[in-house]
């Protein structure tokens, strides 16, 4: 039977290939032989689906961070306390009350009881949850201390979580400012201001040039706003398509790097990203090489994944990281220097976590900058754009008053 194989080199390039076999699992074993990570295997002619023994026929969505910590935990303190594996995940699988996770529970039971590691049969169900975590399994099986391992990578994902909360929620105020400004400005524009339109009809003065603009743009919005509409919904539908493509989230993801204020603070968080990862691999006690594909794989920005792939090939060929995390150009020269120190003291994981924390922290510290920021420029935008409205309605009503006065 032929499978397409998502694979990853040790160049950092991934690519697809087709190759023939007679078992799917014996086929991602031969691959990671020969050295290479294995995102997929999939039948050929199948779409791109999560195949699993359990049966599935479509992606599914990711499972929760926060029920997948809790998971762990547990996992975790079972195994501390001496439990058989099999019998750890039968006692959490009475507890799941999560649907999806726990179909993928009761696969992955079965799977350890026909022979697989637990790392592997996490893998076949990639799709849902965190890359590093098949890995990180798989350095606590080869060193025996699965629990250990269990519980940094809990800590890593409880810092992560923390991480993406305080940088989404900082960005919900100025969200909600943005929304209602431009709201209150299209309501204005689109019902308010055409309004005036009938009753300047039966003036015989010739209006101000900012009247005139103003109430042609409201009447155009106003007599064209289904087409517009359709229009708006259509490009979203198809910038959503090509952002989808590695192109599309490339230039789109570079861009965002670009956006003045918040572009240096996306910047440090992908960084951060990186960085708390490889971390967590090497405190695992993966090598080097696989614990740097897996982490770039985790960054969320595609840019900054692309600028950093090219060091896997060159730490392969023997150069040191600090050295090729300076030729990316997307690492800061403290984090570089903290890489060298770390490379040279045996301590690469405990500076690798420093450098996380040190722009976890910056992140902060900005965000908190930008929403001082926020509001005044929001305040003075919105003032200026309904000023020029009132503005541009009434001045029409002034002339006409001082007309008549005269």
């Amino acid at each position: 039977m032929h499978y397409v194989c998502r694979i990853g080199t040790v160049e950092g390039a991934v690519r697809e290939e087709v190759h023939e076999a007679s078992d799917a699992e014996r086929l991602r074993q031969d691959l990671q032989k020969q050295g290479y990570h294995v995102f997929e295997v999939r039948p050929r002619g199948l779409p791109r689906f999560a195949i699993g023994r359990s049966g599935w026929s479509r992606r599914r969505k990711p499972v929760d961070l926060d029920t997948f910590v809790v998971f762990n935990q547990e996992l975790a303190a079972l195994l501390g306390a001496g439990l058989p594996l099999l019998q750890a995940i039968d006692l959490m699988l009475e507890r799941q009350r999560h649907p999806l996770f726990g179909s993928v529970l009761r696969d992955v039971r079965e799977r350890i009881a026909n022979g697989e590691e637990l790392s592997a049969a996490f893998e076949a169900h990639g799709d849902l949850f965190p890359r590093l975590y098949p890995s990180t399994l798989k350095a606590g099986e080869r060193s025996g201390d699965l629990e250990q391992v269990i519980r940094r990578f809990v800590r890593y994902l409880k810092l992560v979580i923390d991480a993406r909360k305080r940088v989404v929620s900082a960005l919900v105020y100025p969200a909600v400012l943005v929304s209602l400004s431009l709201a209150m400005i299209a309501v204005m524009t689109v019902y308010v201001v055409p309004k005036f339109s009938t009753f300047y009809d039966g003036m015989e003065a010739e209006l101000p040039q900012l009247t005139q603009i103003t109430l042609a743009i409201g009447t155009f919005l106003r007599d064209r706003w289904i087409p517009i509409g359709i229009a708006l919904v259509v490009g979203w539908f198809f910038l959503r398509r090509w952002q989808r493509t590695t192109q599309g989230q490339l230039v789109i993801d570079r861009a965002r790097l670009r956006l003045p204020f918040l572009g240096p603070v996306l910047h440090r968080f992908a960084i951060s990203e990186f960085s708390r990862s490889l971390a967590t691999l090497q405190e695992g006690g993966l090598p080097l090489v696989p614990s740097l594909q897996i982490a770039i794989g985790a960054v969320g920005n595609s840019y900054v994944r692309d600028r950093l792939s090219p060091t896997i090939q060159k730490v392969t060929e023997g150069r040191p990281l600090y050295e090729t995390l300076e030729q990316s150009g997307v690492v800061d020269d403290l984090a570089i220097d903290m890489v060298q120190v770390g490379e040279a003291t045996g301590s690469l994981a405990t500076m690798l976590t420093n450098v996380a924390d040190f722009l976890d922290q910056e992140v902060e510290i900005r965000m908190a900058r930008i929403l001082s920021l926020v509001e005044p420029v929001l305040l003075v935008f919105m003032g200026l754009i309904v000023g020029i409205l009132l503005v541009s309605i009434y001045l029409p009503m002034f002339s006409a008053m001082g007309q008549v006065n005269a």
